[in-house]
């Protein structure tokens, strides 16, 4: 038996239509559900939903994780803990939208173990459903070979939605809001770095496009998760003019405070950005993306180019950035400009920058994100900013291969 249940459940839904709508979301029921660990070396997973949806199970391996996807959830009012009180042998736990119509949740185990029951009981009565898989514990060599993917790999690689044709000659900026989905980024009690960036991309989106010079495309503009190389895959299908990621982290290594630009390297310039670039390269890991067995296209696209034309171009976007910041306030970093081996840098053909708006591990920094008109401020700078790069680069490109 493999480790995957690919086969997803169906049910004669006349027996209990009438107690239930099946339009609406299931919703979970956070007080009925958990994960727990029995005597005898076995783990239950149980998730109670208001209704039966279709669903699958599979795990994967380096590092073991068991993964379930469902037809959307409502996860409202849900937390970590409440499923997971207590680290056992399953370590850590975390769940959310994972595509447009789809959520996960994934489990990450501290040791082998494999699914040995899987049900989801529907109840005809009220149409409510519980969702149980019995985990059981296996050597290390059974796990790995269990440990297959569904194979459906565009699943890792899909924007929010399919991005519009753009007009031949125009100003192509690619926007990328920070993880997504259920990849939450950085957490300080209600607050969310998903959320926050989504919010800051949507509104200066729409500054750019009130402009009428800009054609402004998002990796994502809604709570779901886009993998990086779909992120960095997404930017070369509409020829994107400019890449710009937004984030807030959580950061405990040096001054991590303040507004700060991150341009591509292969060397970090300090401990805290190279602490910054490997919690960016976790966000596939945490999300279920199976990384087994692929090579890195877009690393090997780094080593092989020279990036001659879009190095300064990039620096000149960094500068232009910070400087429209700093105008406005900021507050910025001490050392507002920075590098670091973030693969969602990684376009050799694309100016590429990461902008940390400010760290949600710094009192001030939360603060300010947290307020709406600061934010407002914030998005009015990285607009201006934008446009004064535009502006410089156009003017410079008939020059740059003389």
């Amino acid at each position: 038996m493999r480790a995957i249940l690919l086969g997803i459940m169906m049910w004669c839904a006349a027996t209990w239509a009438v107690a239930q709508d099946l339009s609406g979301l299931a919703r979970v029921d956070g007080d009925q559900s958990g994960i727990s660990d029995g005597w005898f070396g076995d783990t239950a997973l149980t998730l109670t939903l208001s209704q039966g949806v279709p669903f699958r199970v599979f795990t994967l391996d380096d590092p073991a994780r068991l993964v379930v996807d469902f037809r959307e959830v409502d996860f409202a009012g849900v937390s970590a803990d409440m499923l997971l009180p207590e680290p056992g042998r399953v370590a850590a736990v975390r769940f959310g939208t994972f595509r447009p119509g789809w959520s996960r949740l994934v489990a990450d185990l501290s040791e082998p173990m494999l699914p040995r029951e899987i049900a989801m009981p529907v109840d005809t009565g009220n149409g409510q459903a519980v969702l149980s898989i019995i985990l059981e514990r296996a050597d290390a060599e059974e796990f790995a070979a269990r440990a297959v993917p569904p194979g459906d790999p565009d699943w890792g690689i899909a924007a929010a939605s399919p991005p519009p044709p753009v007009t031949q000659d125009s100003f192509v900026l690619v926007l990328d809001p920070g993880h997504g989905g259920v990849d939450p980024g950085a957490v300080r009690g209600s607050t969310t770095e998903k959320e926050l960036m989504l919010d800051i991309g949507l509104a200066l989106r729409d500054v750019l496009r009130r402009t009428g010079e800009v054609e402004v495309i998002m990796t994502r503009d809604r709570d779901v998760f886009v993998s990086l190389p779909g992120r960095v895959a997404l930017a070369h299908q509409v020829g994107a003019d400019a890449f710009v990621s937004l984030h807030a982290d959580s950061l405990s290594q040096g001054q991590a405070r303040g507004a700060t630009v991150y341009t591509l390297s292969d060397e970090a310039s300090d401990a805290a950005s190279a602490q910054l670039a490997a919690q960016h390269d976790r966000s596939d890991i945490l999300a279920g993306i199976d990384l087994s067995g692929t090579d890195d296209e877009v690393a090997s696209v780094l080593m092989d180019l020279a990036r001659v034309e879009t190095r300064p171009r990039t620096d000149t976007l960094a500068t232009a950035l910070i400087d429209a910041m700093a105008a406005q306030g900021g507050p910025m970093n001490k050392r507002p400009r920075r590098e670091a081996g973030f693969s969602v840098l990684k376009s050799a053909d694309i100016p590429s920058v990461l902008v940390e708006v400010g760290f949600l591990s710094d009192a001030r920094d939360l603060a300010n994100l947290r307020d709406p008109v600061w934010r407002a401020v914030m998005v009015e700078a990285l607009a201006a900013g934008i446009l004064a790069w535009r502006d410089a680069d156009l003017a410079v490109q008939p020059l740059v291969r003389q």
